[in-house]
């Protein structure tokens, strides 16, 4: 029985549903598509990035006229039109393009963040479905194992060889056993009401027997670049950078004359006069101060940068080495319990009445805990490296 219980629990990465469509790839690639904060994200990026662009448009075009009919003059009315177009030095679109590209990646990376949030939320419950129906299955093996011992007292107690004091503790027993796996029933119903939920109210259908991963993890350093050039949050960090240094390129490139040009044209009693018009404003005064400002600015992001890295890096070193104790202690645990027939001994030892019910019962339970903590460990072993690995997604 105890081998039995041990295949089940090798075989935790892996779920068959015969009503089952859904691989854990295509699970997530279902929330990516129909959860609703994502969509109204994109959206809102989307949007986000338009209006960064509708920015660096050129003034609109400016249109005067003069019509001076009143006074003393002999000669005819004076009229007089222009049209004009006002506009920055050109080299501050492109650097203003420049920012706006940059901003624009900022809130990609803003969506890429959340996605991988929710994503991430998807895998896990994934894992804690694959958990929830390793442990349905080993408690339905354990009520037909407690089914068949309460047969076995009942047939004793027929013939008078044990009290209905045994007899009563083996129909708690299997009492205990069915509300435990009614319980998991509901536990996993949960989880799949939560799954619904991120994708968007669409009904999902686990069957995850493709998805099978390795616990071991590459070493810390390459973990971390892999981590350093994918997740998002570090993305954004130098992200930020690029944003300041494309602000003080910008800020000096406004500190270059605005210009104006148009066509102008002036008449009176049947003479006109007409040319093109041209206009510089010098900015002495607007941008003051502000490349200095941007400067400052980008020491501060160069050096928020760095310390969120910093910190982000040891709490990912202190996540990996905890994970990797988690390992060996698991490792450990599953090489002691895996030797062991316990189980069925202590079965055998009843049926042949070497011991008593009670000592059956409360020794089995002492190998069951054992069991059902080893199960547990690994599920929050693979949790762990689900947090481990979500720059992946």
């Amino acid at each position: 029985m105890y081998k039995t219980f041990m295949l089940a629990v090798c075989g935790f990465a892996t779920i068959h549903n015969s009503h089952a469509q859904d691989s854990l790839e295509g699970i997530l690639q279902q929330v990516e598509q129909n959860n609703k904060e994502l969509i109204a994200l994109k959206a809102k990026v989307e949007s986000e990035r338009l209006a960064l662009k509708s920015g660096n448009n050129l003034p609109d075009p400016q249109v005067g006229m003069f019509y001076l009919p009143y006074g003393d003059h002999d000669s005819g009315d004076y009229t007089e039109y222009q049209i004009s177009q006002s506009f920055e030095f050109p080299s501050v679109y492109g650097a203003r393009n420049q920012l706006i590209k940059t901003q624009s990646d900022q809130f990609e990376l803003t969506y890429a963040d959340r996605r991988q949030e929710i994503l991430t939320e998807t895998r896990m419950y994934c894992l804690e479905l694959i958990y929830l129906s390793k442990q349905q299955e080993i408690e339905e093996a354990r009520i037909a194992q407690s089914k068949m011992v309460l047969d076995q007292v009942e047939e004793l107690f027929t013939k008078e060889q044990v009290g209905i004091l045994e007899l009563n503790k083996a129909k708690v027993a299997w009492m205990q056993d069915r509300f435990k796996v009614e319980h998991v029933k509901k536990d996993r119903e949960n989880v799949l009401n939560i799954l619904r939920s991120l994708n968007g109210g669409s009904e999902i259908r686990p069957s995850i027997n493709e998805y099978v991963v390795s616990p071991d993890l590459p070493d810390i350093e390459s973990l971390w670049n892999e981590k350093m050039a994918n997740d998002p949050k570090l993305r954004q960090l130098k992200q930020q950078q690029s944003i300041a240094i494309q602000q003080l390129r910008l800020s000096k490139n406004k500190l270059l004359p605005n210009l104006t040009a148009g066509f102008n044209s002036q008449g009176v009693a049947g003479s006109r006069f007409s040319g093109i018009y041209a206009g510089l404003s010098i900015p002495l005064w607007s941008n003051r101060n502000t490349v200095k400002s941007a400067q400052s600015n980008l020491n501060y992001q160069e050096a928020y940068s760095e310390a969120r890295t910093q910190i982000a890096f040891s709490g990912f070193e202190k996540e990996y080495k905890n994970y990797q104790h988690q390992l060996v202690k698991f490792q450990t645990y599953e090489e002691t319990l895996g030797g062991l027939n316990s189980e069925n001994l202590l079965l055998e030892s009843y049926q042949l009445g070497e011991i008593s019910f009670l000592q059956y019962y409360q020794e089995i339970q002492f190998y069951r805990q054992a069991f059902d903590t080893m199960l547990k460990m690994k599920h929050q072993l693979y949790q762990a490296q689900n947090e481990l690995l979500k720059h992946q997604l």
